[in-house]
């Protein structure tokens, strides 16, 4: 019980800290990954040309396991289990290990930072500002904005928080719970070089392809966590029908569970066609009822 006791307060104290704090504004650790993740990618691919895939595999062992490994030995034997302590009653950190652990949950949340780009968003949409609201969406989707009416724009602000709901909260949250602050920073980490690499273009192709793998397989658990969570807080009944027709149509085996349940817990109709680097994509319809619209 203490055990738990325990991980409850250092989930509490990270949640809070989030939303009083927000992410750090300098020396935010995921912005200095990614500047070490672009160096990296640059030398294994020079010390093994022609073997992308290998040099891939590489990096994300030595990206995501070394920080990882690190993480978990700094904070402690107390905090490497996370559930598997608490089952064990196997936690014996002490206050400062535990609190190191609470500091590293913080670092891998962005509840807040999510709210504020959403209602970056939603603000200038509401007022009728329909460039400013383009403008800000395009720093959170990586689809064409420009050309996007107002309810494109809701509907993929909608899309955006509904994913990153999973990727920068539910995740960690899930992951530091089973595995610890290694966890949650692992899986942080497999996050973001898939938002680095995971595309299917002739550069990442085969590159990114162990980032994307590992994300999708860290991913799986708490993906269904968190469209769980959104059937319950919505129109539950209607969230799991969309959730059980509709995921597997998505062509992320993660990212289908969680926004056509989350769209269905809003009643609304998400998905379609969308345009990516110029090129028209017709994508699975998500959901129920109509588009999104600005109030």
């Amino acid at each position: 019980m203490a055990a738990l006791t325990t991980l409850a307060v250092q989930v509490s104290a990270a949640l809070v800290a989030d939303r009083v704090l927000g992410e750090p504004r300098r020396w935010h650790p995921l912005v200095g990954f990614g500047r070490v993740a672009v160096v990296t990618e640059a030398r294994v691919r020079a010390a093994l040309p022609g073997h992308p895939r290998m040099a891939g595999v590489l990096a994300v062992m030595a990206l995501v396991g070394g920080p990882a490994a690190g993480v978990a030995v700094v904070c402690g034997p107390g905090s490497v289990g996370g559930w598997a302590g608490v089952w064990e009653g196997a936690w014996t950190g002490s206050w400062p290990a535990d609190l190191l652990g609470a500091a590293v949950l913080y670092l891998t949340l962005g509840a807040r930072s999510l709210a504020e780009h959403a209602h970056a968003v939603a603000a200038p949409l509401t007022g009728g500002d329909l460039p400013a609201a383009r403008a800000a969406l395009s720093r959170i989707v990586s689809r064409d904005c420009a050309a996007l009416d107002a309810p494109g724009v809701a509907g993929a602000a909608c899309e955006s928080v509904l994913e990153n709901g999973h990727d920068a909260v539910i995740g960690a949250l899930v992951w530091f719970a089973f595995a610890g602050p290694g966890g949650a920073v692992a899986y942080r980490l497999a996050n973001t070089l898939d938002a680095l690499w995971g595309y299917r273009n002739d550069r990442y192709r085969h590159f990114g392809w162990a980032g994307a793998r590992l994300d999708d397989a860290l991913g799986l658990l708490p993906a269904r966590v968190t469209a769980l969570a959104y059937a319950a807080c919505g129109r539950t009944a209607t969230a799991l029908g969309c959730w059980r027709a509709q995921a597997r149509h998505w062509k992320s085996p993660n990212a289908g569970p969680v926004m056509a349940a989350g769209a269905g817990a809003l009643g609304i109709a998400l998905g379609g066609p969308a345009v990516y680097a110029g090129a028209p994509v017709q994508r699975p319809a998500l959901g129920c009822g109509a588009a999104p619209r600005p109030a």
